[in-house]
């Protein structure tokens, strides 16, 4: 597993306005799916949520589901759903 460290990401991200013409897609799994670690992403710019349901059981399912809402409500950023 990939150790990345969202805080410098987030230091070094430009603060002037400008709007990314790249989306930035994030699958979720056990190092990001908690809602603090979705808040950081939506921080750094997070567009597009993936979900893998190869692994896992449907409680853990169901939270994965819920915690980008959590953390999109909390942060009130307007990630959008798509089908």
């Amino acid at each position: 597993m990939a150790n990345i460290d969202i805080d410098r990401i987030l230091k070094e991200l430009p603060n002037d306005g400008r709007v990314p013409k790249t989306k930035i897609v994030c699958t979720l799994g056990l190092a990001s799916q908690s809602v603090p670690i979705i808040e950081k992403l939506l921080k750094a710019g997070i567009n597009v949520v993936l979900f893998n349901f190869s692994h896992g059981n449907h409680k853990y399912h169901q939270e994965t589901l819920n915690n980008p809402r959590v953390a999109i409500a909390k942060y009130q950023h307007p990630l959008r759903r798509h089908a």
